[in-house]
């Protein structure tokens, strides 16, 4: 059925074109743009930026369109264009579908590392990076200026659409009810749109993803110092640098993504590590209460507590507790990692506590390896806890943690029957998905441009709305889907995914942009596109990097910043004329 609705396209889109379709040359022909006229010496070219009527030159494009790969349809009507536009942008989001489709199969079979940290961000945003490329690689230096508008324009609306429309619609799609602390509640959604009362919660690792957002912007900034202290030398070399600095940015991103996999088993190795100091603090100080409890009314270890535990574990009072003496302290032990015995736990505990290695410990150890756990039990728990349910506390954190975490770990790869199979079929998917998106990458930006022609419409706003629901079409979907199953980890995934998604565009897309800049020797004069790109990314960056829950109100800040960031352009380009 696919295969016929692209076939069915592609015949529809060859006899649109026919009516409208003209060889330059002819219209050309048909355009005396060379009359015997004298001329008074000013040039009347008007500027791309300008919103005018279209005369001279461009009643010229206005009244005459050229076909892309000279069998490809075109036309100057407003409705042949949006049709055209229509055509080539679902193309392109079939494109990016089988792109996404091959890797994530791939990473199923395979993992991350080299596949999820390297490929998969890469083809995601291998569409906007190759539109960009488009936008200003081919025609003269002048036609390339003016194109590359579509670039620009392409590369801030994507990230703000991700950031705001589908932030604020995954927050939506994914709102659980808040418990009394602020949490969501997995799959329970009965508050319905309590502004208050409903909303998400993500782990802190997409915090951490928030905030290397927000380190990805440092390009825009370089790039714009000229512009910032007014001078009008050195632009060639601001733009390369600010290349290679988004280059730079991509390639540490890429790396921190393909070690993930380690980071992610120091993260669980870590977790397993403060599961276990848990439930052994909470097996002592349920078994030694009689003893004194661990911890004083005002939050401070009980020292005499842990001193009169140690002396009663010392069966033979010899000042030093044997391996036997502490395997009848961990006997009973209920840890959440069904894969950890008590012969592990005493492991770590003497490995920990024993800083003489003679494979025993004596009060010294015995105490400061006590203090040392009940410092990182406190350290996690909310201060405002009271000391004698703080360790119960710590306990259940670590068990969602770790169960968190070994979930993620568990479902990192999908055994198959036939990994041949499935290699062959993903490689096929993301070629055919390459070479789609490479034949009407060209023609989509054709149609953008003609259609700002027709309608007078900057290309920039055309590009900024239009193109990214072709280019980002298969993440947004791919987000609502995870956000829809209503519970932290695929909330999580779902915010992760988004914010990986703007730094791509913020080093990838941005590099070959500058790139294209600078071997075009085309001007960079875009101050109000990459301001609008600050404000979101810095306000949805810092909004996210420093708390886990967010209510349903908060989906209105993001959705409010979209219209606001076409008017604050609109406002500096063709009001205040910063370009």
């Amino acid at each position: 059925m696919k295969k016929f609705i692209l076939i069915f396209f592609l015949v529809v889109l060859q006899f649109a074109g026919q009516g409208g379709s003209k060889v330059l040359q002819k219209a050309a022909a048909g355009f005396d743009g060379e009359s015997n006229r004298v001329s008074d010496g000013v040039d009347y070219r008007i500027s791309p930026r300008i919103i005018v009527k279209p005369t001279g030159e461009n009643v010229l494009r206005a009244s005459s369109c050229e076909q892309t790969y000279d069998c490809l349809p075109c036309t100057t009507s407003i409705l042949g264009n949006l049709f055209l536009m229509v055509v080539y942008g679902y193309l392109m989001f079939r494109a990016a579908m089988y792109m996404s489709n091959g890797s994530q199969m791939l990473l199923a079979v395979m993992g991350p590392g080299i596949i999820g940290g390297l490929f998969l961000p890469i083809l995601g945003a291998f569409p906007d990076a190759l539109l960009v490329v488009v936008s200003g690689i081919s025609g003269s230096k002048e036609t390339a200026q003016a194109q590359v508008l579509i670039g620009m324009g392409l590369l801030a609306g994507s990230s703000v659409m991700l950031l705001t429309a589908l932030w604020g619609s995954c927050l939506i799609v994914g709102k659980c009810d808040l418990s009394d602390d602020s949490l969501a509640v997995n799959s329970q959604d009965t508050r319905r749109f309590s502004l208050f009362g409903s909303g998400i919660t993500m782990d802190k690792s997409t915090s951490k993803a928030s905030r290397i957002m927000i380190l990805s912007i440092i390009p825009f900034i370089i790039v714009q110092i000229t512009q910032i202290i007014h001078s009008s030398s050195g632009k060639r070399i601001t733009v390369l640098v600010a290349c290679i600095t988004a280059i730079s940015c991509l390639l540490c991103y890429c790396l921190y993504q393909v070690l993930e996999p380690w980071i992610q088993k120091r993260r669980i190795a870590y977790a397993k590590r403060k599961h276990m100091i848990s439930v052994i603090l909470r097996n002592v100080h349920s078994r030694m209460k009689h003893l004194g409890s661990l911890l004083r009314e005002d939050d401070q270890p009980n020292v005499d507590a842990i001193e009169k535990i140690f002396k009663t574990l010392d069966k033979d009072k010899d000042g030093y507790l044997s391996r036997g003496e502490l395997r009848g302290l961990l006997l009973g032990l209920e840890l959440q990692d069904r894969h950890t015995t008590v012969d592990d736990a005493l492991d770590k505990v003497m490995s920990e506590f024993d800083s003489t290695t003679d494979n025993q410990l004596d009060l010294k150890e015995f105490r400061e390896g006590i203090l040392q756990w009940l410092h990182v039990a406190t350290s996690t728990v909310d201060q405002s806890a009271r000391y004698s349910i703080k360790l119960s506390i710590f306990e259940l954190r670590t068990i969602e943690e770790l169960d968190f975490l070994q979930k993620e770990e568990e479902e990192e790869l999908i055994e198959v029957d036939s990994p041949h199979k499935v290699y062959l079929k993903a490689v096929l998917l993301m070629l055919g998905g390459a070479i789609l998106a490479g034949i009407f990458a060209d023609p989509l930006v054709d149609a953008v441009d003609n259609f700002s022609d027709a309608t007078n419409i900057p290309s920039f706003f055309i590009s900024f709305i239009v193109m990214p629901l072709a280019t980002n079409s298969s993440e947004g979907v791919s987000a609502l889907i995870f956000a829809s199953h209503k519970s932290k980890r695929t909330a999580s995934l779902t915010y992760s995914e988004i914010y990986g998604a703007v730094t791509m565009n913020n080093t990838l897309c941005l590099g070959v942009f500058l790139a294209l800049v600078y071997i075009r020797g085309l001007d960079w004069d875009f101050s109000a596109e990459v301001l609008v790109i600050l404000i979101v990314v810095l306000v949805m960056g810092l909004l996210t990097s420093f708390r886990t829950t967010f209510p349903l109100w908060m989906s209105f800040i993001a959705f409010l910043l979209y219209p606001l960031t076409l008017a604050i352009v609109y406002v500096l380009d063709y009001i205040l004329g910063w370009s």
